[in-house]
């Protein structure tokens, strides 16, 4: 399987050295890193090409390297149902990079790349109708990015006398971080046998 798609890699590489930067193959799958610049070239390549015919787009997502001057990495995963082979391709790119939008190649790419944008704040050139997908529209920040707060930084809820949804800032009530860890049914109505407290942790 390996020497399959080491011959793949060595086959992408040499007919689109253009855009090939490096591979890799872990874990019996074929990782391509690609310039940002020549992503939607490469793409059309691997679904038109015989030897590779990677027909169905599969996922686009994104890791947060916070460290890196090329903070993020956008990952595209490709099936060939024809070879029996995935691939994937990796690019990284700076937090004000725009990378260019592979919809003219796989129109599926609309909704990940939405996804992308709404989860990590990456944007893509040439795009349809790039805006939030799982996030609501006046929603701050970007939730998968690993500088964004757990607890988010606004809050929303309806409010009876406005008649609407309203946001804001989020507020811990302290009463509500306070954990009592001598027993895992604390609070709870009943106690499971064995699960008493002792008369020492009650003091």
């Amino acid at each position: 399987m390996s020497e399959a798609l080491e011959e793949l890699g060595a086959h992408v590489e040499a007919k689109r050295p253009d855009c090939v930067l490096g591979r890799a193959i872990a874990h019996g799958e074929l990782t391509l890193d690609v310039a940002p610049s020549n992503i939607a070239g490469l793409v059309e390549f691997l679904r038109n090409d015989g030897n590779c015919r990677f027909g169905t787009l599969i996922d686009i997502t994104a890791v947060d390297h916070p460290e890196r001057a090329r903070r993020f990495d956008v990952v595209y995963h490709f099936l060939s149902m024809q070879q029996n082979q995935r691939i994937r391709l990796r690019l990284s790119i700076r937090e004000d990079e725009i990378v260019p939008s592979i919809t003219d190649v796989h129109p599926s790419a609309n909704w990940f790349e939405r996804e992308v944008f709404d989860m990590f704040g990456i944007l893509f050139s040439g795009h349809p109708d790039l805006r939030r997908i799982l996030t609501d529209y006046g929603f701050r920040g970007y939730p998968l990015r690993k500088d964004f707060p757990t607890t988010g930084y606004v809050e929303l809820r309806y409010d009876e006398a406005q008649k609407r949804v309203v946001y804001e800032p989020v507020e811990l009530v302290q009463e509500y971080r306070q954990f009592d860890f001598l027993s895992p049914w604390e609070g709870a109505q009943y106690i499971l046998p064995g699960d008493e407290k002792s008369e020492e942790a009650k003091k």
